[in-house]
């Protein structure tokens, strides 16, 4: 099996170019775009167009500025308790990289990975459209092997191989109305106070 291992920087000049990539999160191993870019993600995937992707940022500064004005102070709240870390927050958002992630609402999943590798890529390339590395529907990778075996031919994060991920899923949590959150996916962390 031929795995393409590139460092951050040569890593981001290739999702530029609108390449895919697969890189480590204290998660699962996401496969990431650059937004303009998404609809690569839902094709290499199998993925229902229906399913919406993950907004990937090193800061959450990045995110928060494409939020709703109604919804930015919940989510401010929720930021400092929980990222980086294993919390997607669904949002209402504004701004030309909602209908590349969401093609049913104005909702964007948002998420600042706790891990190092992540956020050095991320540093180099902005916000990223992310998901699982995974085909839809099969079980998650854990490691860059099983990743590269997956989706050959994709280029990777290294160094490899990468850090032991957690192995759950992110927790979702979706923004209903002020203090109002719904919890969507239960995952790695469990913010109190979150309807099910």
């Amino acid at each position: 099996m031929h795995i393409v291992e590139c460092q951050a920087k040569e890593l981001s000049k290739r999702l530029d170019k609108g390449e895919i990539a697969l890189f480590p999160t204290d998660t699962l191993p996401a496969i990431a775009v650059c937004p303009k870019y998404a609809s690569k993600l839902w094709e290499i995937k199998k993925r229902p167009f229906n399913k919406p992707l993950i907004l990937m940022s090193s800061k959450k500064e990045d995110l928060l500025k494409i939020i709703c004005s109604s919804a930015k102070e919940d989510a401010l709240k929720m930021s400092e308790a929980f990222w980086p870390g294993a919390l997607t927050m669904v949002l209402p958002a504004t701004g030309e990289e909602v209908p590349w992630l969401n093609q049913n609402s104005n909702t964007v999943g948002l998420r600042v990975p706790s891990n190092d590798q992540a956020i050095k890529l991320l540093d180099e390339s902005g916000p990223l459209a992310t998901s699982s590395a995974n085909l839809s529907g099969e079980e998650p990778v854990l490691t860059a092997e099983e990743a590269a075996k997956t989706f050959p031919g994709v280029p990777l994060l290294g160094p490899t191989p990468w850090p032991n991920p957690s192995g759950l899923a992110s927790s979702v949590i979706k923004w209903e109305s002020p203090g109002r959150w719904r919890l969507l996916r239960r995952g790695a962390v469990m913010p109190l106070g979150i309807n099910d």
